[in-house]
């Protein structure tokens, strides 16, 4: 983070300095965060109230620490009666984005920097992976932790960048119309990367269409100069371009034959397939008319778009096709829980993919299960898929059925919200024991531990409230439940909350 002094913060964010901060305006903070545990020497810590806590209950902690200032909502006292030295604000959110607005403006003005936005209802953070992979051979690149991706993750983000930065990649999610607006005022980004436009997360929204809606703020925030990149395979996508005001340049990427889409300008997967692994294979033809292979250290052929995604970004920034094609290969996930590959020693393999999922990327992990399973006895362990709205049964219904349709050996669903997917598949066809509906994922651990045999493959798919991934995590371990991989309770008493939405769930 660049360095900013009390002074500067107050006129940031219109706040007011108190407790020491008033005799001290020049005292200089040089990182900032929302975690009291993550407070050190010389840095900010911003008290943001949240569902499960408060950040202002931490202060304490923080300056503890080595914190020396605070952005917070109420002046907030020490052990001996005296106010701690903070920037008083009204809301410390969007205290936050004004912060990382001007850091933005000043590494701008400072030395060339490009930032690139990337937003769609699934693939946001492992395009963004594969975008960092490739641009960090070409100059300091700052990307977002996890899945940092909303009105807190994205002022996160940024605080990291220095004015060394010559890349600043932000991923942007949204839980209604005007939130990526809102972020994309906040970087104003040189490159809008739209993956897709899928049903989860519809009943917040109120409809696909206003998820639509919402994703194309990003197209629309480009300045003259831009470049939207779009996926030509999804139609309400594609139209996004028509959203792209003047001056912004469009350049599709799509996996389709070029006498099935022909956008003159297109990045295309050309012979596109999966190798024996379930890794995507392809040529990757860029608008000039070369071609580079990539072989990607990922699992399953959804993740094509993935790669096209950031493999476009990348030369819309200008990195050359080869440099790209060879960034891209062998990338493997570098995020957790996405399509994460464990073979254990006993012959089981696990895919834990159970970071997230609505019902596009659900069935494109159960075709991987599928492709991967030929041969083997294939076992799909399913959890609840939030944020459906008035389509969630529906949904789910739909989910049971297509394992069936697919010839998944077992399927075990888990929790009462996801029961729909059970009753699909009883009755798809599914009979006697191959379809299994339970309460909980101790419930599942237990069968998982008495039938696993060697050979098997085992996906866990569920959305990040449903936690399937810990018990991913410790069946891949061969571990029983007492050894859960889930972290300590402590955690949510130190963040400033809430950053747990920011890593899992929004659009």
């Amino acid at each position: 983070m660049i360095e900013l002094s009390a002074a500067d913060l107050a006129v940031i964010t219109g706040g007011t300095l108190i407790g020491g901060a008033a005799q001290a305006p020049d005292t200089i903070v040089n990182s900032a965060t929302t975690d009291s545990r993550e407070s050190s020497p010389g840095s900010l810590f911003i008290a943001k109230p949240g569902e499960a806590s408060d950040g202002h209950l931490f202060v304490e902690a923080a300056f503890a620490r080595g914190a020396v200032l605070a952005i917070v909502e109420r002046p907030v006292t020490d052990p001996s009666g005296s106010v701690y030295p903070a920037v008083l604000v009204p809301d410390a959110v969007l205290a936050m984005g004004a912060v990382a607005a001007e850091i933005v403006r000043r590494l701008r003005a400072n030395a060339p920097l490009t930032v690139i936005g990337i937003t769609g209802s699934a693939g946001k953070t492992t395009t963004k992976d594969l975008l960092a992979g490739i641009l960090r051979g070409e100059g300091e690149t700052v990307a977002p932790v996890g899945s940092y991706n909303g009105e807190v993750g994205v002022p996160l983000t940024i605080f990291g960048a220095g004015f060394g930065t010559r890349y600043l990649i932000v991923e942007m999610g949204a839980t209604g119309v005007g939130h990526i607006e809102y972020l994309a005022s906040m970087v104003k980004p040189d490159i809008g990367v739209v993956l897709c436009v899928g049903s989860a997360h519809a009943g917040e929204f109120g409809g696909v269409e206003n998820i639509a809606k919402a994703k194309g703020e990003l197209v629309e925030a480009l300045a003259p100069g831009g470049t939207a990149v779009l996926n030509a395979d999804d139609i309400r996508v594609a139209a996004m371009a028509q959203r792209a005001g003047s001056g912004v340049g469009i350049l599709y990427f799509t996996s389709s034959p070029e006498e099935a889409h022909g956008a003159k300008s297109a990045l295309r997967a050309v012979d596109a397939r999966t190798d024996a692994l379930g890794r995507p294979v392809f040529t990757l033809r860029f608008p000039d008319g070369s071609e580079h292979p990539v072989e990607s250290g990922l699992i399953g052929a959804h993740h094509t778009a993935n790669l096209l995604a950031a493999a476009s970004a990348a030369y819309a920034a200008g990195v050359p096709a080869e440099r790209i094609a060879a960034g891209l290969s062998g990338q493997k996930a570098a995020s957790r829980w996405r399509m994460e590959r464990t073979d254990r020693p006993d012959g089981v393999t696990i895919i834990n993919d159970a970071y997230n999922a609505n019902p596009e990327s659900m069935r494109a992990a159960l075709r991987t299960l599928a492709e991967l399973g030929r041969g083997r006895r294939t076992w799909a362990v399913l959890g609840e898929m939030l944020e459906l709205g008035d389509t969630s049964v529906t949904e789910h219904d739909a989910i049971g059925r297509y394992v069936v349709r697919l010839n998944i050996s077992q399927l075990i669903v888990v929790g009462t919200g996801a029961r729909a997917m059970h009753t699909g598949a009883v009755m798809e066809g599914s009979w006697g024991d191959e379809s299994v509906f339970v309460e909980t994922a101790e419930d599942a651990e237990r069968i998982l531990a008495e039938s696993l045999e060697p050979g098997d493959l085992v996906l866990f798919k569920s959305s990040n409230g449903a936690a399937l991934r810990y018990l991913g995590d410790r069946i891949a371990l061969n571990a029983p439940s007492s050894t859960s991989a889930m972290p300590p309770e402590s955690r949510q008493q130190h963040i400033s909350p809430d950053l747990s939405g920011e890593a899992g769930g929004v659009q």
